[in-house]
């Protein structure tokens, strides 16, 4: 015989509100930003690596967008696993503008870089072409989900840079999960992120840029990027691979003195 389940009740309310709003935070002053135009991920992330920080590149999400390159702060937006007492795709779509999916989008400022916790999933669409859009007239340049997007096809014509996993049909709260919190610290693509930290993108992938090692990464690259030019003038004279890059001693000093010469 079936069980009789007459008597069983509606699942009780949570007291969990949602969303969740992390605090107020600073972003990078636009200085910082226009000082790091010279420095792509690769170099981000060396430098980086060199001083101790080496979780930085956000693995999983590829460049959609061919030869497009962003430099931008960090606004996060964390999606959870699904609970029925709290959150469920079971409803319609509209549920989502609760939520918040729409609550970071209408904070997004010029120069932003949205990115998006996902767990890597292949199955929700974190967004798609309406929210592509308003995110690009509120001047947002580029947009990194460890998961994936919907409407794929219409936002190439919007043409905002993205770095994503992959593509689906599927709404953001369609499947097993849930924008659940929006400028709150973040996991995204193995790399931990916190709302106000840089982020640098480009054909290589995503990398983070701590906010506050931000000048240094910037004033290394320019360094490097100094002695770089005498590097690939020298191997492209013929010099010896372990002479010029990286630098020998003596490489150093012939270099040194070129520097010399281009500043008289």
């Amino acid at each position: 015989m079936p069980e009789d389940l007459s008597d069983v009740k509606l699942i009780p309310p949570t007291s969990v509100k949602l969303p969740i709003e992390g605090p107020a935070y600073q972003r990078p002053d636009p200085q910082l930003i226009e000082d790091l135009q010279i420095v792509g991920s690769a170099t981000a992330s060396a430098m980086l690596h060199k001083m101790g920080i080496r979780q930085t590149f956000i693995q999983g999400p590829l460049p959609r967008t061919p030869g497009r390159k962003v430099i931008g702060s960090a606004v996060t937006l964390q999606f959870m696993p699904q609970r029925e007492d709290i959150a469920s795709g079971s409803a319609q779509e509209h549920v989502e503008k609760r939520s918040a999916l729409w609550a970071v989008f209408a904070g997004v400022q010029p120069g932003d870089v949205l990115c998006i916790q996902a767990f890597g999933d292949m199955y929700t669409g974190c967004l798609g072409e309406m929210l592509a859009t308003f995110f690009k007239n509120q001047g947002g340049i580029g947009i990194v989900v460890d998961g994936c997007v919907r409407d794929w096809p219409r936002i190439q014509e919007i043409d905002v840079a993205l770095w994503t996993k992959g593509f689906t049909p599927n709404f953001a709260s369609q499947s097993h999960l849930f924008p659940w919190a929006y400028n709150v610290p973040i996991a995204c693509g193995g790399v931990l992120i916190l709302p106000g930290d840089i982020i640098i993108a480009d054909d290589d992938g995503a990398v983070l840029v701590p906010q506050q090692m931000a000048p240094i990464v910037a004033q290394k690259t320019r360094e490097h990027e100094d002695w770089e030019v005498f590097s690939r003038m020298k191997l492209a004279e013929g010099g010896s691979l372990y002479k010029y890059y990286p630098l020998s001693e003596e490489g150093q000093r012939e270099y040194e003195e070129w520097k010399k010469q281009q500043n008289s």
